[in-house]
């Protein structure tokens, strides 16, 4: 005979767990759907590339911090000297008046006006002018260089003490910026880092090939030969071909685009600032047209580039992270104006 008990039912908890499993199937299954698939190699290397780009825009700003720490800490340094050596001038005006206490009091005490401009605080007794009338000529003319020398004293101290708050701002200026381009390049890096080895090594090879065309072209004699320092400067630069860009280097084992400009221009015995946007300003502007070997060359509506015209359209640069010293086409890049030097 046939049984006709009903078939158990699945437990409460047997359900819930049935349930919250099909649950997460269902969310992984639509994160699978909707996961962002991997970049490609192009894409990387378009991200990889605007991020150099940044952190070179944060290595001028990290570079003109650094320039304005090095006047700081000079001005500062200039300061206390002067307060120092000032003080050691203070105190021998002092002892030139203890001493004159020191001969009235052998000759019968000590006149109360000397006993006064002894006292810490001579202005106080200057402006009483009444007292004046007891001082001989000699003694008034002591105290007014004691006063004058406290008073440059102060403002000179007071000077010191506002740069030294100018120059801390500035350090904490320059860690920021050296934080934010450590972060864009460690975020490249991490990009980097989603490549095969394969894809890693062909960038590297791409880079390879754009050096060793760099040097090609200058065999060749593709580019040309400057004249006067600008002349001087581009033949320093070109010695540099093939080495490494590193942001804040200004040589010469190493540069980022502004140290190499800087430099090449110091080795022909001309003295231009540090930064891409200082060098901008600092010879007068010329158009593409007028560009001669040598003369600088700035790149990018905020001139966060600048390398060294080499004739015949090629540029002479440190172009970025991963890269060398090496030659471009001016057009590679959107080429704001030149300066000459």
């Amino acid at each position: 005979m046939a049984s006709h008990r009903r078939p158990k039912q699945p437990s409460r908890t047997r359900v819930t767990v049935l349930t919250a499993t099909a649950a997460a199937a269902v969310a992984l299954t639509s994160q699978a759907a909707h996961a962002d698939p991997k970049p490609s190699k192009k894409e990387v290397k378009a991200k990889v590339d605007k991020l150099y780009e940044e952190a070179e825009q944060a290595t001028e700003k990290y570079n003109g911090a650094k320039e304005q720490q090095d006047k700081l800490e000079d001005q500062v340094g200039n300061l206390q000297d002067k307060v120092a050596r000032g003080q050691d001038e203070l105190n021998t005006l002092r002892d030139s008046i203890g001493s004159l206490a020191s001969a009235q009091y052998r000759t019968g005490g000590i006149d109360p006006s000397v006993q006064l401009f002894l006292s810490s605080d001579p202005d106080t007794f200057l402006d009483k002018a009444s007292s004046l009338d007891q001082l001989t000529g000699k003694q008034a003319e002591s105290l007014k260089k004691i006063q004058s020398k406290q008073r440059t004293l102060a403002q000179q101290r007071a000077e010191a003490a506002d740069k030294l708050k100018d120059l801390e701002d500035t350090r904490k200026e320059l860690g920021d910026k050296k934080k934010e381009v450590q972060g864009k390049l460690a975020e490249a890096q991490k990009l980097l880092n989603t490549l095969t080895a394969k894809e890693r090594a062909a960038m590297a090879a791409a880079e390879d090939r754009a050096s060793r065309d760099a040097g090609d072209r200058a065999d060749l004699g593709k580019v040309g030969t400057g004249k006067g320092v600008a002349g001087d400067a581009f033949a320093a630069a070109q010695s540099k071909i093939g080495t490494p860009y590193v942001y804040g280097a200004t040589g010469p084992g190493s540069f980022d685009c502004s140290g190499l400009t800087s430099w090449a221009y110091g080795q022909a015995g001309a003295s231009i600032p540090r930064t891409s946007q200082a060098q901008a300003n600092y010879g007068t502007r010329i158009s593409q047209s007028q560009l001669q070997v040598g003369d600088l060359v700035l790149f990018y509506g905020d001139l966060h580039h600048v390398g060294l015209y080499a004739g015949n359209g090629q540029v002479l640069h440190a172009p970025k992270p991963g890269a060398s010293v090496r030659y471009e086409s001016i057009n590679n890049m959107p080429f704001q104006f030149g300066v000459r030097v």
